[in-house]
């Protein structure tokens, strides 16, 4: 009998000990399948939030590409503005350049024309009577007055033409300059925005 007990207690203990396994084999397929399914989980959000991640890259990527596009641009029009504005300035100097040579050449005509003048009415003085010889000088005096106020005519024309290009020239180069610095806020103002939206990025990451 003590024996039978004894086995039979054995048998108890046993079946205890199967009944223990199993329930702690069953917790722990639980838990591993709730560890699996939570593993799962933070795999579909990871992936979610790489999308996003791939996304933002992307719109930075364009947003940069944009940028530099643009920026591109507004430097081959500055690069243009440049060239045409020193081609403009050539071009007024060239012109003045010219028209004072013009004027040069007639101012040293009518010189010359006036030392002609003089030498041919000092050959014939002795020759011609005081009469005619008052009515040249007279004629002479008339042209001499005629060719001064054209002379000064022209002058002023002239001065009026080279104030005015001056006046052309500092126009260009104003708006030159505000072209620079509209070119310089636009560029700040890009740079500023790209920061900006990095920020935001790096902070919402």
């Amino acid at each position: 009998n003590f024996q039978t007990n004894i086995l039979t207690e054995l048998k108890n203990w046993k079946l205890n000990l199967i009944q223990q396994h199993n329930l702690q084999m069953k917790q722990e397929k639980e838990k591993h399948t709730t560890h699996v399914k939570q593993l799962q989980n933070e795999m579909e959000n990871l992936k979610e939030l790489l999308h996003t991640y791939e996304i933002s890259i992307s719109r930075k990527d364009e947003v940069i590409t944009n940028l530099t596009q643009a920026l591109e641009k507004q430097k081959e029009r500055v690069e243009l503005m440049s060239k045409f504005t020193l081609w403009r300035i050539q071009h007024v100097k060239a012109k003045q350049e010219e028209y004072a040579i013009r004027m040069a050449e007639r101012h040293f005509q009518r010189a010359l024309m006036k030392k002609v003048w003089a030498a041919w009415r000092t050959l014939n003085e002795e020759r011609w009577k005081e009469n005619v010889s008052r009515a040249c000088q007279l004629r002479a005096e008339d042209v001499c007055v005629q060719l001064t106020n054209d002379y000064e005519a022209k002058i002023a024309e002239l001065a009026a033409a080279l104030e005015q290009t001056k006046a052309e020239i500092l126009r260009l180069h104003s708006e030159r300059d505000q072209y620079e610095d509209t070119m310089k806020k636009a560029f700040m103002r890009g740079v500023c925005a790209l920061n900006l939206e990095a920020m935001t990025m790096f902070q919402s990451k």
